[in-house]
């Protein structure tokens, strides 16, 4: 499929696609990104969506299962403070754990280089995506994943290292 029959066939079908995922999803900017993520897939995808007899339909079944996929891992992902809500709520112990847990862990990320520093607190604690970071900091999407990958691991073993020196 070229780019322009892409853009007359498959972009017009934003809205719709938008309306599927605000059904399924409940929130605009999950429903938002979902469609995102469908029509980027759906432009890699160009050259073999001629071979569907109906791409408006296998366009609607990529968001619907975009769409799944994020509930899914809704589901699966709990927060730090969800669990320890599961433990016990009510346990001033591990109240007093997890704080002191999260405050060990903020001062070991003061002690990365900045960059690292800057995109670990935007990804785990702002929750900012990847391509968002990457955008915000002017560095490419692998060096993101990379000083991501270097931040937490250094994180880690300043916690573990910490963690072993004091019992």
């Amino acid at each position: 499929m070229s780019s322009e029959r892409f853009k007359t066939e498959i972009l017009p079908l934003r809205q719709q696609l938008f309306r599927l995922s605000m059904k399924l999803l409940g929130d605009v900017q999950d429903a938002e990104d979902a469609v995102q993520e469908s029509l980027l897939k759906l432009w890699h995808i160009r050259d073999t969506l001629e071979s569907y007899e109906n791409s408006a339909a296998f366009a609607t079944t990529v968001t619907k299962n975009i769409c799944l996929d994020k509930i899914k891992l809704k589901k699966q992902t709990k927060t730090i403070d969800e669990y320890f809500v599961l433990i016990d709520s009510d346990n001033p112990q591990l109240q007093l754990e997890r704080q002191d847990t999260n405050k060990l862990v903020r001062f070991i990320i003061q002690g990365l280089p900045p960059l690292q520093q800057q995109i670990i607190t935007m990804k785990d604690v702002d929750e900012y995506e990847t391509e968002e970071i990457a955008e915000i900091t002017g560095t490419t999407i692998e060096a993101i994943r990379t000083n991501l990958s270097r931040a937490r691991k250094k994180v880690r073993e300043e916690y573990l290292r910490i963690v072993r020196n004091y019992e």
